[in-house]
């Protein structure tokens, strides 16, 4: 499988034709990632960044980060020069810099349709649904346990998009299967029900080991040997901590020369200090420090930078979500990316919201858009999250992917040429006169403006004709219509068969484990 190059990944508007064709049960249509052509947007400048990581480098030296209950991690630091007391490391200024230098800038992780196959890194971005919400919600029934159901209808939704390229990972956890078993399910629905590239488990070093042989059925063993196929997202236990079931997964996807994503998940005032900067460099060593066991595991496995800054109500300690302080922290986080030369995930379309309503729009953009303008090569949580991502909604689901939509627009800024200067529709119009019917109009209203598929402007009385119904109704109906007309993608029998087999090996390997 080849790699589609930059040159054919132009960014789409959306046309009225193309909302008729999907209407009509047409292709998917889209592009298997986003080439930005707008700038990052790098709001510190040179000395603020070297106080940065000049204050990750004495926590990394004066307070160290404890490694448990993995003492192949511990082995791995001795015999790369970290000082080792117990379960806490400490090291040297520079030295995990240096360490993660073999890590690649950019890489493909390859989809089974390699039409979907995605790069990441450099000016790429790749929106990916939200991930690890136990309940799902919607309009109908309300807020309730995920199933596997539920699972597999958030995939279908997910490869049913134009607007998102990513199958993502853990859409939500099917509780109806056993904590030790629904991996299996959840990576055979992703290659079952979507044909783009998606992520694996990592509760588990054998979950995740599950995840990549599955993934070699798919692929072949040599191809996967070098080739990435499978992400999988590993957190760190902030404050200071990695744990061993984190390292022994992020360690397996390594070994496997598969990308980990190696995420802090950092709560101002609980898990990092209530102050930006602070938890900045916290985060920063946190990560760098899983990025560089990546490589002291095998030297150019690839790797990604990831962050997940979020502050806290300090009246009364719950999470809060879409808030300006980390979406502006996350523009630091991306400067700070790119000085390692490492591939980004950063933010989301985040919300503590219990409905798909103004709130969860609100904060969704304030999130969304620091992605976007941090530089984030690999954007999870593009789509679904609500309740502090403890519910994923069908109806914000779909409403947020189709801001995905716009963001493609966006993205690809503002072109500037003969056609984009418009010179001949001056000199045809004139003054006192209108644009609507001449040739540039003509030539070019199919493409000029993004064109949502939930959004009402119709006059109000033909709104209120038509039910006045909100954006929230009408994704409601949007999801159901999608589920309704949805087609798998062609999968090959024999592998399949490979599959389905070797799922059912592995359950009746072990007993059922529900905790």
């Amino acid at each position: 499988m080849e790699s589609t190059s930059a040159a054919t990944v132009a960014t789409p508007r959306r046309t009225r034709g193309a909302r008729a064709q999907r209407r009509e049960g047409g292709s998917n249509l889209g592009v298997p990632y986003i080439v930005r052509n707008i700038p990052t947007y790098d709001i510190l400048g040179e000395e603020s960044l070297q106080r940065i990581e000049r204050t990750a480098d004495r926590i990394l030296a004066e307070v160290g980060i404890e490694f448990r209950d993995d003492p192949a991690v511990l082995d791995h630091w001795k015999r790369a020069g970290a000082k080792v007391d117990g379960a806490r490391v400490t090291f040297e200024p520079g030295m995990l810099k240096e360490i993660v230098r073999s890590a690649p800038s950019q890489f493909t992780q390859h989809a089974r349709n390699p039409a979907r196959s995605v790069e990441i890194g450099g000016r790429n971005v790749v929106f990916s649904p939200a991930y690890g919400s136990p309940f799902v919600m919607d309009l109908d029934k309300g807020r309730r346990y995920g199933t596997i159901e539920d699972f597999r209808n958030l995939v279908k939704l997910a490869q049913s998009s134009p607007w998102l390229h990513h199958s993502g990972g853990t859409i939500c956890e099917p509780v109806d299967v056993p904590v030790n078993k629904r991996h299996l399910d959840m990576v055979y629905s992703h290659i079952k029900y979507s044909d783009r590239a998606f992520m694996g488990s990592i509760t588990a070093e054998e979950r995740a080991e599950d995840s990549i042989e599955m993934a070699r059925i798919v692929f072949g063993a040599d191809f996967v040997d070098r080739n990435c196929v499978i992400l999988g997202n590993v957190n760190v236990n902030s404050p200071l901590v990695w744990d061993g079931t984190m390292t022994k997964s992020l360690r397996a996807y390594a070994r496997a020369n598969q990308a980990a994503v190696i995420v802090p998940f950092i709560l101002g005032g609980a898990m990092g200090p209530v102050t930006n900067a602070g938890a900045i460099a916290q985060s920063y060593a946190e990560t760098l420090a899983g990025c560089a066991l990546t490589q002291l595991e095998r030297k150019g496995a690839p790797v990604i930078f990831g962050n997940f800054l979020s502050s806290m109500s300090l009246r009364s300690g719950s999470p809060t979500f879409g808030t300006p302080e980390p979406a502006i922290g996350s523009m630091v986080v991306g400067q700070l990316a790119r000085r390692l030369g490492l591939p980004l995930r950063c933010a989301g379309n985040f919300s503590n919201s219990k409905r798909p309503d103004a709130q969860a729009m609100q904060e969704g953009v304030m999130s969304m858009l620091s992605a976007v303008h941090c530089g984030a090569n690999f954007i999870l949580h593009s789509a679904g999250f609500v309740d502090g991502l403890l519910a994923m909604s069908y109806e914000k689901f779909v409403m947020d992917t189709d801001f995905c939509g716009a963001l493609h627009s966006y993205l690809a800024g503002v072109v500037v040429d003969d056609n984009a200067l418009a010179m001949d529709a001056f000199l045809e119009v004139g003054p006192g006169s209108h644009f609507l019917g001449c040739d540039h109009t003509m030539r070019n209203y199919q493409t000029a403006f993004w064109d949502s598929a939930l959004s009402d402007n119709e006059p109000f009385e033909k709104w209120v004709e038509q039910g006045e119904t909100d954006m929230a109704a009408r994704a409601n109906r949007s999801w159901k219509k999608t589920l309704d007309e949805y087609e798998a993608p062609p999968l090959d029998v024999a592998i399949d068969e490979a599959l389905v087999d070797y799922v059912a090996r592995r359950k009746n390997s072990m007993p059922d484990a529900w905790y």
